[in-house]
């Protein structure tokens, strides 16, 4: 096994990591794939501080939400120090999200991201979720977004 092979071995482990805690809905697994210093863009609040504790009330959230939640990694793509995720969410809306009030509703979204990895643990995320397809599927599109 190549060097390039086992970096991104263990960066591909470091990414199954970090999805697991977030549907897990884990902040101490999260720990495990991030650094202390890791910054999450866009930030979940305006006054974010770096590391894994920042997803905490997101986390809450989440559990209440879709508390079913299951993400499946679609593609991993490895260059470097640099990993892009494509992903799919599902799930069922048990509570309520963004302001929506809970459908029961099932969900199907899909989710990109870019990673930065520093010392074999993610630094850096950057994040898009399609909520669009997530309101369209449960009823409840906020007007100023209807297309």
């Amino acid at each position: 096994m190549t060097t390039t092979e086992t970096l991104h071995g263990a960066l591909r482990a470091t990414i199954e990591t970090f999805y697991r805690a977030v549907a897990e809905q884990d902040i101490a697994l999260l720990g495990e794939a991030v650094t202390e210093d890791w910054l999450y863009i866009p930030p979940g609040a305006a006054d974010a501080q770096p590391g894994p504790a920042q997803m905490q009330a997101a986390f809450k959230n989440l559990a209440v939400a879709l508390s079913d939640m299951k993400i499946e990694l679609i593609d991993v793509l490895i260059h470097d120090n640099k990993i892009g995720v494509r992903a799919r969410v599902t799930g069922r809306q048990t509570g309520p999200w963004m302001g929506a009030a809970a459908s029961s509703l099932p969900v199907d979204f899909a989710v990109h991201s870019f990673h930065e990895a520093r010392d074999g643990r993610i630094c850096k995320t950057w994040h898009l979720e399609d909520w669009l397809s997530f309101f369209r599927q449960i009823g409840a599109v906020p007007p100023n977004l209807t297309v």
